[in-house]
């Protein structure tokens, strides 16, 4: 349980409704909800059940499937259509499964079996309350994406974040230009748009070019357009995005992998306001506003020549930097609900995670940033099962802790520690196959199961 939820459970005590016609078995399942930290309310039959539903808050009902006039399972069918934020969890009678089954089908969250141990039911209880923690989290998390929505899709409340929104704020009311560094998948473009659409040139054309995806032979044509015969192919004449732009704004994206001969000529538009497109004589006037974005540091490339130092100026009126996603790790859990409300149906139940897969996807350090992790809740909500996603869904490189990862190329490691990680790299090759894992390492199975028990390793999941 997130110690957020742990707060607001000592502030607002779950309530528990005990339905249970024996007396011990009703007074011992008070007992247990209590040692839980919950408030117990206990009833002996169905009638008096309904009555406290009217009156009182219930979180969740205990309720034995046999309660004499009437049933467990008619007091399910009434909570699930009149309460359907109440969770239920059947007691049912040892050789009695099927009952349980038809119960959980009719909505019940868990069923224990008569007798049943004392941890057992305490178990099971805590596990549904972590579970309305989660969905109460994912739902408060859900309204304050739609309160706070950041710019232009944006999504993040951190502090570093709210400065960045600030940033925008202000050069969005003015016309010169902006330069957004930042790693790749930090949302560069995001930004960009935003600062367009939240500006005065916001009923203007947007129009982006990824100067890295670009041969650098295309670059200068899509920039400032071709006239028809000025190159082989050249059928028709093309307006260039300086030209098409015109009145809005051009994102000159991974503006560090344009070559140096093209910044001289880009520089000399932006400075003369007019573009003469390949083949042609003729000189045009353009009226755009400029943002570029790179993930190089264009400091060292000027000094090695690699940018052009006069063009650097020109671009770098304003600067606005993006964090990358791990020094705003307090916005993963918001982006993680937003990407699942994203890629889950829109007809289907509502997707939620796992404790210990949030704690692995906030443990992880993202080198792909925002990008990384969309791609990562897509492929888990494509794999998972259920409405709740589980470390397994993930990506293979957050099933295991940071401190389990293979070592990297030329790391320094002492003797021990590098034959854990064999040991622990062996066994996910092998599916966790001690046996196999035991031949591949060159080793006995004894020598194997003495290794993982020195490590701690005997519960590692392969």
């Amino acid at each position: 349980m997130s110690e957020e939820a742990g707060v607001q459970r000592a502030a607002i005590p779950i309530t528990v409704l005990v339905v249970e016609d024996e007396d011990s078995t009703r007074k011992l399942c008070a007992d247990v909800a209590e040692s839980c930290g919950m408030k117990a309310i206990v009833v002996a039959t169905v009638e008096e059940a309904l009555r406290r539903l009217e009156t009182h808050a219930i979180d969740i009902v205990v309720t034995d499937l046999i309660l004499p006039p009437s049933s467990g399972l008619e007091l399910l069918k009434q909570v699930h259509e009149m309460y359907p934020q109440i969770a239920v969890v059947v007691l049912t009678q040892y050789g009695t499964i099927d009952s349980a089954v038809a119960a959980t089908r009719m909505g019940a969250v868990d069923y224990v079996t008569k007798p049943f141990h004392i941890e057992d039911l305490r178990a099971r209880l805590e596990r549904v309350a972590r579970d309305m923690d989660l969905d109460r989290e994912n739902r408060l998390l859900r309204e304050q994406l739609r309160s706070k929505p950041g710019f232009g899709g944006m999504i993040g409340v951190s502090a570093k974040m709210q400065r960045v929104y600030k940033m925008i704020e202000k050069v969005s009311q003015h016309e010169y230009p902006v330069l957004i560094l930042g790693e790749s998948g930090t949302g560069k473009e995001l930004v960009a748009k935003s600062i367009h659409y939240s500006g005065i040139r916001k009923d203007r054309p947007f129009a982006p070019v990824d100067c890295s995806s670009l041969v650098p032979t295309l670059i200068e044509s899509e920039l400032f357009g071709y006239v028809k015969g000025a190159f082989t192919g050249a059928m028709q004449s093309k307006q260039g995005l300086l030209e098409a732009a015109q009145g809005g704004t051009l994102f000159l994206d991974e503006i560090g992998d344009m070559p140096v001969d093209l910044q001289a000529k880009l520089l000399r538009a932006l400075q003369e306001r007019e573009v003469k497109p390949v083949g042609s004589t003729e000189r045009r006037h353009i009226n755009v506003r400029i943002i570029a974005a790179t993930n190089r540091d264009l400091e060292s490339a000027i000094r090695t020549g690699a940018f052009r130092q006069d063009l650097y100026f020109r671009l770098n009126v304003v600067q606005l930097k993006l964090p990358p996603l791990r020094e705003r790790k307090s916005d993963i859990q918001l982006l993680v609900t937003a990407f699942l409300e994203k890629f889950s149906d829109p007809h289907g139940p509502s997707r939620a995670i796992s404790d210990d897969a949030m704690r692995r996807l906030i443990a992880y350090d993202w080198p792909g940033n925002v990008r990384e992790l969309e791609n990562a809740i897509e492929r888990a909500v494509a794999m998972g099962s259920g409405p709740i996603v589980h470390v397994g869904d993930l990506p293979s490189s957050l099933h295991y802790p940071s401190s389990e990862r293979v070592p990297e190329k030329d790391e320094l490691l002492p003797m021990e520690e590098l034959e854990r990680r064999a040991i622990l790299r062996t066994l996910r090759e092998t599916g966790g196959d001690k046996l196999a894992a035991a031949r591949m390492l060159g080793i006995g199975k004894t020598t194997l199961y003495r290794k993982l028990k020195q490590y701690q390793m005997e519960h590692v999941e392969p």
